[in-house]
């Protein structure tokens, strides 16, 4: 199937510009929104030579939006010490117009939501926050999403507690941003506003908006989100540890959801960990068909496993 593919902008802020990767397989489709997690961008579902979970999706009919967050990725500007944005400008301004724009281009059906890691935290703030959203939205796919990091072992002490919680704060200081790409602990950059939410939020804190008091975990007792699958990798020592990945989807308030173990002893090809999940090679004929399940609402096709 030839597909579509096409570079846009969704302007934000004060002349700031949201970059979009639409890659369509089917003019009409059902459209998806994607967002990355935290020193990440857009390519985390995509590659240029064709593979990756957008591609798959736009295969098979869908119409696929691969975004780069406030300053990440082809979005502009850059983060550098004048940014001044964070989590609450992701989930308050940048995934609303995100998703009134994909919106418009589809003609006003109902869109998909999928993200990684923490993208899905974005994700689900805004939907919590703003429920008329959530109306618009049919259904969620979350890729090793989780929000406060619980679990206790060595990866967590070195890559949390440390790396993010402590050495990150220190270049923030040194920088006035976190160079992420540059010293290649990520695949972008985060400015310190947003490292530090993001931080404020993984320790076992309340989920609540450091700007303005907004109590998520409050509006999430509501019950309007839409159907959400949560896969969680069995290699995931800590940056979406299963029981992370679990206590996040129980904070999330009632919904319909299924959480699914990809590893080996749950039937999978491999034990994935928290990129492969979305980049093995394998994961086209593995677990990606039971997001098309999902995305489909065969929800009874995608079991609880864990």
């Amino acid at each position: 199937m030839e597909k579509l593919q096409q570079d846009l902008w969704v302007p934000v802020g004060d002349g700031e510009r949201l970059y979009l990767k639409r890659i369509c397989g089917r003019e009409g489709g059902a459209p998806v929104l994607m967002a990355h997690g935290v020193m990440a961008n857009g390519r985390t579902f995509y590659t240029e030579s064709g593979k990756g979970l957008a591609h798959f999706l736009a295969d098979a009919g869908y119409d696929v939006y691969a975004a780069d967050l406030r300053g990440r990725g082809r979005s502009t500007p850059k983060i550098g010490p004048h940014s001044r944005h964070g989590q609450t400008e992701t989930i308050c301004e940048d995934l609303p117009a995100l998703h009134d724009f994909v919106r418009r281009k589809s003609g006003g059906q109902q869109v998909h939501w999928i993200a990684h890691s923490w993208g899905g935290v974005h994700m689900t703030s805004c939907l919590v926050r703003f429920p008329e959203i959530a109306a618009q939205v049919a259904s969620v796919v979350y890729f090793g999403s989780k929000r406060s990091v619980r679990v206790r072992n060595l990866n967590k002490l070195i890559e949390v507690d440390f790396m993010w919680c402590t050495a990150a704060r220190w270049l923030i200081k040194a920088c006035g941003y976190l160079p992420a790409r540059r010293i290649r602990l990520g695949a972008d950059d985060e400015s310190d506003k947003s490292h530090l939410q993001s931080k404020l939020w993984a320790q076992p804190r309340p989920w609540v908006d450091s700007d303005d008091g907004f109590d998520y975990a409050v509006a999430a007792e509501t019950g309007h989100l839409p159907p959400i699958l949560y896969f969680a990798a069995a290699n995931d020592p800590c940056r979406g540890h299963p029981e992370d990945v679990r206590r996040f989807r129980d904070e999330s308030g009632p919904h319909l959801s299924r959480l699914h173990l990809l590893g080996r002893r749950a039937g999978h090809l491999h034990d994935y960990n928290h990129v492969s999940l979305l980049t093995h090679p394998d994961a086209p004929r593995d677990h990606f068909p039971l997001a098309l399940d999902w995305l489909a609402g065969r929800y009874d096709a995608v079991a609880e496993n864990y």
